[in-house]
């Protein structure tokens, strides 16, 4: 037998490794449980050997506990005959898991843990923490500090996989190897020390073998490192195993010594010693003359763990430095991506400033629809259309409310002063000669300044009444050809000279050439038409409209009243919101053909009348329907008008959802075209109030 390598100065063990570091995860969550369900472990080997001090050390005790051994079940062992008898060393055996205490632990009690979001103190403190620090932080600031992390924990997470891959498979690998060359190692260690050379790489096995005949141990393999600096694993020196299987690896942390002790040994050799070290314990049998095996002791051979620890360190070292760039790299990509996506918002919110003051015209930069920026986008100029719209709306019936108190005030004093002049008039002449009849003739004009304020004043709470929606109800049957026969009648009592034709209005063909299709009016009796509406205020309509053209139109000139049925694919609400101008009358055309086209839309009464008068500019239709608006003045008030009647058949044809326009007749005069709906069930679906 060899005997063991001098060693010239103290041992000292090196801590820093943990015993169990080469534990797989499986086999250390089984420890892990084994420990929280039964309390501390014992200390190592204390289930099979006893404490340290309990050992029997003796000779007489070295024998027993190889009697005990041999009648135990088999284990993996090495034999000292000659090399050919390698062959029949048994098979290499598997790595088992330590078994684990039954779990005797009843269940815990977690009713004290359950703490809702209200009475939770850390939920509470995280809300307090996140109003104060995290709302501070801008949205591009909070991305990016979010991807940041994320790349952070990802590349972190991936260093741990890889190194515990990387180090789970080394030490699976180094198992292997101990456990198939242990008895070739063993054979061998007189080739081996004498070959025996820090650079040679077959030095890193060391051999110890523990002889229960004689109760002694010798190192037989030594592997020595630069500069004389001696690793060997801690073991011990009676052959005990510490609680340790035979044939199953475990880690041994290591002792390293000096050949000299003034030598100062570098810090990567003083590192590489102090790995610690792969252990397997093999029975040493030997072979008999008699040809039977003979239990010996216990054989130790130990690998270094150190090429595998510096193989995961340089893992970790250049997944760190990978990791860093792999952050640094895309905390920079995302600052700028962040950046230019919210580079929209940014512009919006720029635009926001300007229209908060006051400039309602600033719309937001389209995107394309599909993306957050550009629903949004859309989404915000939707909304900026619709309240400048409705600011102007605002704004254009406050300046109508004013103009239309100025107008009233205006038409009321003019009749006021009327009745205050005459009534002093008659008082300065009633004392003198001839005052009765002059008392005449001022009474006669007060009643005349009196019938046309009483006139006025009428109009007017007309005119309020359809604003509050009030004094009108659209749910009774009309007949139309009724209500115009009678204008017609009360036309040519007042101008029997006057010649007024009838006739059907259609549609006419399309154009195809960009413009709209024209109404054709055939001459013939009007139609029966019968709508749903308010037929009072219906006939108020055709009532006024048939009096301007007696006032302010030639006795002699010709009047020409159509009517028909026409379908428009547009609905009432629409129609009723198209303003009363020449593009209105476009849409409306347009809508009629459409409808020839498709069959889908809302049938309509379509109400011609049109005379050859003076008519009135095309800059000043638009303005016909305005409250208190005549094209002179001064003939109105001649004529007995009030400049309300326009007024009050405008607001009566919108009660009914309908539309009026005023446009130029051929060869001069004014032509009235009123579209009204031939029914108003809509209003049964539809929670708008269509109502000014």
């Amino acid at each position: 037998m060899d005997t063991p390598c001098k060693q010239t100065a103290q041992p000292y063990i090196w801590n820093k490794w943990n015993p169990d570091a080469g534990l797989t995860s499986r086999r250390l969550n089984r420890r892990m449980v084994s420990v929280l369900d039964n309390g501390p472990s014992p200390s190592r080997g204390s289930a099979q050997q006893g404490s340290p001090k309990q050992r029997s050390t003796t000779p007489q005790a070295a024998s027993n506990h190889a009697a005990n051994s041999a009648t135990s079940d088999p284990v993996p062992s090495v034999t000292a005959s000659s090399a050919s008898s390698a062959s029949s060393a048994p098979a290499n055996p598997t790595k088992a898991d330590s078994p684990t205490a039954p779990t005797n632990s009843a269940p815990r009690d977690d009713t004290n843990n359950a703490h809702t979001g209200q009475n939770n103190p850390l939920a509470t403190g995280v809300k307090k923490l996140n109003a104060k620090y995290v709302d501070g932080f801008s949205l591009s600031t909070k991305l990016v500090s979010i991807i940041i992390v994320l790349l952070t924990v990802g590349t972190v997470g991936i260093t741990i996989s890889l190194r515990q891959l990387l180090s789970n498979y080394l030490m699976d690998k180094t198992d292997s190897q101990l456990v198939q060359q242990a008895e070739l190692v063993f054979k061998n260690t007189d080739i081996l020390n004498n070959n025996l050379n820090s650079s040679n790489g077959l030095t890193t096995y060391y051999v110890k073998a523990y002889n229960k005949l004689d109760d002694h141990s010798a190192t037989l393999l030594q592997p020595v490192f630069k500069n004389g600096v001696i690793s060997s694993p801690d073991l011990p020196d009676d052959g005990s195993l510490d609680g340790h299987k035979l044939g199953v690896p475990w880690t041994a942390p290591s002792r390293v010594t000096l050949e000299d002790p003034a030598t100062v040994p570098d810090y990567a050799t003083l590192k590489m010693a102090e790995a610690p070290w792969r252990v397997v314990a093999m029975r040493w049998m030997n072979k008999t003359n008699s040809g039977s095996m003979q239990d010996l002791g216990i054989v130790y051979i130990g690998l270094s763990l150190n090429s595998q620890i510096d193989m995961v360190d340089t893992l970790t070292k250049f997944c760190v430095l990978v990791g860093i760039a792999v952050v640094l790299l895309g905390g920079v990509i995302s600052a700028v991506a962040v950046q230019h996506t919210l580079e929209p918002l940014k512009r919006i919110e720029k635009k926001a400033a300007l229209i908060a003051g006051g400039d309602l015209t600033q719309r937001i930069d389209t995107a394309p629809v599909n993306t957050e920026v550009g629903s949004l986008a859309r989404s915000l100029n939707i909304m900026l259309m619709k309240v400048e719209r409705s600011f102007r709306q605002q704004q254009a019936t406050t300046d109508k409310m004013k103009r239309f108190v100025s107008d009233a005030s205006h038409e009321l004093r003019t009749p006021l002063a009327a009745i205050h002049g005459y009534a002093e008039l008659y008082k300065m002449q009633r004392d003198m000669p001839g005052a009765l009849e002059r008392a005449d003739v001022s009474i006669e004009h007060i009643e005349a300044s009196s019938s046309r304020m009483t006139l006025l004043v009428e109009d007017l709470l007309s005119l309020a009444r359809l604003d509050e929606g009030r004094g009108i109800s659209v749910d009774q049957t009309v007949k139309l050809c009724s209500v115009l026969r009678d204008s017609l009648d009360d036309l040519h009592a007042l101008d029997p000279e006057r010649k007024v034709s009838t006739g059907v209005l259609t549609l006419g063909p399309d154009l195809y050439n960009g413009q709209p299709p024209a109404l054709k009016e055939q001459p013939e009796p009007l139609p029966d038409l019968t709508i749903t509406g308010d037929p009072n205020k219906l006939r108020q309509v055709i009532t006024n409209i048939v009096g301007n053209i007696h006032r302010y139109t030639p006795s002699d000139s010709p009047v020409e009243i159509a009517a028909g049925t026409i379908g428009l694919d547009i609905s009432p609400k629409d129609l009723h919101a198209l303003p009363s101008e020449p593009a209105s009358l476009e849409r409306i055309l347009f809508a009629a053909s459409q409808y020839r086209e498709d069959k889908l839309g809302v049938p309509y009464a379509f109400i011609r009348i049109a005379d050859h008068g003076p008519g009135v500019p095309e800059e000043s239709q638009a303005k016909i329907f305005e409250r208190f608006y005549t094209a002179d003045p001064s003939r109105a008030r001649q004529k007995g008008g009030t400049g309300l009647g326009m007024a009050i058949a405008y607001s009566v044809v919108q009660a009914h959802s309908g539309f009026i326009t005023a446009t130029t007749t051929p060869g001069g005069g004014l032509t009235f075209l009123i579209v009204l709906p031939v029914s108003q069930d809509f209003r049964e679906d539809s929670s708008d109030d269509l109502l000014f």
